[in-house]
């Protein structure tokens, strides 16, 4: 994921540089400097420290997880640096009172939103749900928005009960044993996960080869490309909520078109791939230089301020924030579903002159339900 993030803001420097931008009637020269954190929160800390008390370094992005984040957020405020947020979905980041940090993401508590709605479709009655989630900031936050979707009265009505919440460690094989035995005990026929990558693998992998009959599965780590290749035909049928697809249908009042994006990440980048992760670090480059061109300088107030006001669209889809908080409001979630070895958006549906996918949503993620009571 790192790479990737590295390799899109090369690419986005590129372009910038390319393309002469202006800041206040004067051509922009963009340079990058990337620091490999290591997933470590004290490592990234001294980074941190290192870029924001740096008065060359005009433009902060964040780190990726939404942990790291909370390390990197409050030595951003301290020193009054923008912290461009693209990587950390935890609701939490803005609910401490910080004012320079500034959203791309939909927050964690509504990732699986479209999700649950989708669930509510689907034409058996009695839909019984099991979530899996780690005990961070983040994993809450994703488990309190399911939770508040299933109790929608709309949601209710069609059937839809969060049967239990699992908020242990499954990285053994007998806290799996123990998780499967309580999904076969409580009857669950839809089940979602949103733990780390490997944890969301692990999961999935242990359910489809132990045979028990969940109709619809979901994590958070099958929206990502590698997760086909990890999984193999096990993918097939499994659902994630995803902050950006190549053929969204985001049309971008700055910079490029998701679809060029996505084939010049695989043409012209050493890592060839192009996930969400790339697509929102391109974002905050095209915003962070939108927003240089409005204020004129690199005055870090002055910046957190005009991302407040601005209301536009990039190839990451619709961008707005509470101009007090600083999380992001305008963006909106994809559902996505491996199917026939290929991950398709399911939700919202395409444009009819972009094909039209062979069942409406709420028959396409039944399939797996077919094939497993089969």
């Amino acid at each position: 994921m790192g790479r990737q993030a590295e390799d899109a803001l090369r690419l986005f420097v590129a372009d910038a540089n390319a393309a002469s931008a202006t800041v206040d009637g004067e051509r922009a020269a963009f340079a990058l400097r990337c620091h490999d954190d290591r997933g470590d929160p004290a490592r990234c800390s001294l980074i941190y420290q290192e870029l924001c008390g740096n008065p060359g370094v005009d433009i902060v992005l964040g780190p990726y997880t939404s942990e790291l984040v909370a390390v990197a957020a409050p030595i951003a405020e301290s020193r009054g640096k923008l912290l461009i947020n693209h990587a950390g979905e935890s609701d939490d980041l803005y609910q401490r009172g910080y004012r320079m940090i500034v959203g791309l993401q939909t927050p964690a508590s509504l990732c699986f939103a479209e999700f649950i709605r989708l669930l509510a479709s689907l034409k058996f009655r009695r839909k019984r749900l099991a979530v899996v989630a780690p005990p961070t900031p983040c994993g809450d936050a994703v488990s309190r928005g399911i939770e508040s979707a299933a109790e929608q009265r709309h949601t209710r009505r069609a059937g839809v009960r969060v049967r239990f919440r699992w908020n242990r460690a499954i990285d053994s094989e007998p806290a799996r044993d123990e998780l499967l035995a309580m999904i076969r005990r409580r009857r669950v026929n839809a089940l979602v996960s949103a733990d780390s990558y490997a944890r969301d693998v692990a999961l999935m992998r242990a359910v489809v080869e132990s045979g028990v009959n969940v109709p619809v599965l979901a994590c958070s780590a099958a929206a990502l490309h590698r997760f086909r290749e990890d999984m193999g035909d096990r993918a097939e049928g499994i659902v994630a909520p995803s902050q950006w697809e190549p053929d969204s249908q985001a049309i971008p009042e700055l910079g490029p078109d998701p679809r060029d994006f996505a084939r010049r990440m695989k043409a012209e980048t050493r890592t060839g791939e192009c996930d969400q992760i790339a697509a929102q670090a391109y974002a905050a480059g095209v915003l962070a230089l939108e927003v240089l061109g409005r204020v004129g300088r690199c005055d870090q107030a002055a910046m957190r301020e005009m991302f407040g006001k601005l209301r536009t669209g990039t190839l990451f889809g619709a961008f707005g924030i509470d101009p007090d908080t600083g999380r992001q409001l305008a963006h909106r979630m994809l559902t996505v579903q491996w199917h026939q070895g290929r991950k398709i958006t399911i939700e919202p549906g395409p444009l009819t002159d972009r094909g039209v996918l062979e069942f409406p949503s709420g028959w396409r993620i039944m399939r797996r339900g077919w094939r497993c009571s089969g």
